[in-house]
């Protein structure tokens, strides 16, 4: 392992500060490295992903990941980042939810092989701690004054801090101890509001044992208009297809502003940078296109839920969007999309002769037969994505091959009727 790790992650963005002689380190060889997963939820976010990648990273160029699951911190709360306190989970919501994080990782991570990724979870030797060896081992070692300037505990002090929380970098050094101690890992990686509990936990190892271990730290993101990423208008956007699905995660990337896009497929794809360059230069050509982002959200789509499912979600997409012929839609495409709009069952029978406001009536965009009938003289609405007459009546030959019928109010509004 050389300094092209170092050198990848920096031409990429991914570096916002790494402590002294980092590179001379890996000029001696691979590097042992761990990043922190507080167990606060059953699922990962796509704000996870910066340091997911900071791993995968480290992996290609030869080091060896290990993803560090807090069922012992999450019991404490970080209060980085905070400006109040977490609530306490219990120990079984925190066991519940550290046992779902591998499943996601494996989509980033190799877990065989000769540098494979390892999982920790640091329930295993601070649960059984006790109080009295962790003042005497760990709280010698550090200062109030020391703990008082670390960012973390100052952005507090104002609104005011417990001192479970007081104690969390305290807790947080004993993990990087410990990884050095059994595990000989050497680097520590998190967001940069990380940088002061890491920075005290090489301090904590260098005291104890006399070594030298290391921390790098990646930037927050924020977007290009300052909004908050990995925010959508339900909340965080989720790995796990039950909380955000595969659609609406293909819809975040896809759309990603045009100033976030390059900085986005550095930070989140594995293209070679010169490829990067082309995408943003032919999305820079005709930005309409979205060439950028079709390429971002295609690509995480892939990474996190298959290229099968991924297909499916850019056709179901095409449908509402113009780009595909309704008619050779099938009952997988058609199915992704009942779970993004509006869907009303209704039986063969009932389809039967149904007259065309009535339908709309049924799937929720029209208040009253009255205004579908306006609607409708006014070209307002469409079946399976061609104009419709206000006179017409459904029928089996409306029933596209998954056993739906799209109907559709202007440009954005969509409702399907399940005839299956």
């Amino acid at each position: 392992m050389t300094t092209a790790f170092l050198s990848q992650l920096t031409d990429r963005g991914f570096v916002h500060d790494v402590t002294p002689g980092f590179a001379d380190r890996l000029q001696q060889g691979p590097v042992t490295g761990y990043v922190g997963f507080d167990p606060t939820a059953d699922s990962l976010h796509v704000g996870n992903l910066v340091p997911v990648m900071g791993l995968a990273w480290l992996q290609r160029f030869g080091g060896t990941p290990i993803i560090l699951v807090g069922g012992g911190t999450g019991m404490v709360g970080d209060p980085s980042g905070k400006r109040s306190e977490r609530p306490m989970l219990t120990v079984e919501q925190i066991d519940h939810n550290a046992s779902r994080i591998r499943g996601q990782l494996e989509q980033f991570l190799s877990f065989e092989g000769q540098n494979a990724a390892r999982v920790r979870n640091n329930a295993d030797w601070l649960r059984p701690l006790g109080l009295m060896e962790f003042l005497r081992d760990v709280g010698k070692h550090f200062t109030i004054n020391y703990m008082l300037q670390k960012d973390s505990v100052k952005s507090r002090m104002e609104t005011g801090i417990s001192y479970t929380e007081f104690t969390y970098m305290l807790v947080q050094a004993f993990d990087f101890w410990h990884l050095w101690k059994h595990e000989r890992c050497e680097l520590q990686m998190g967001g940069s509001d990380q940088w002061g509990n890491i920075t005290a936990g090489s301090e904590l190892v260098s005291r104890r044992e006399g070594a030298q271990v290391h921390g790098l730290v990646f930037p927050l993101l924020t977007t290009a208009s300052g909004g908050k990423f990995g925010k959508s208008e339900q909340g965080n956007v989720w790995l796990d297809p039950a909380k955000t699905s595969p659609y609406r995660f293909y819809q975040f990337w896809l759309n990603t502003e045009d100033a976030d896009a390059d900085r986005l497929l550095r930070f989140f794809t594995f293209l070679p940078l010169e490829e990067i360059a082309a995408i943003v230069a032919e999305h820079s050509a005709d930005p309409g296109k979205r060439v950028a982002q079709r390429r971002l959200a295609e690509e995480l789509t892939t990474r996190v839920h298959g290229a099968e499912v991924t297909k499916r979600v850019i056709d179901a997409s095409r449908l509402l969007f113009g780009g595909t012929n309704l008619a050779q839609a099938g009952a997988e495409v058609l199915g992704v999309l009942a779970g993004e709009v509006p869907t009303t069952a209704l039986a063969a029978a009932e389809l039967e002769g149904l007259p065309i406001a009535d339908a709309l009536v049924k799937a929720g965009l029209a208040a009253s037969k009255n205004e579908a009938r306006r609607g409708l003289t006014q070209n307002g609405f469409s079946l399976n994505g061609a104009p419709v007459a206000a006179d017409r009546v459904l029928g089996a030959g409306d029933v596209l091959g998954g056993g739906f019928v799209l109907l559709q109010k202007g440009k954005r509004s969509y409702a399907l009727l399940d005839c299956r």
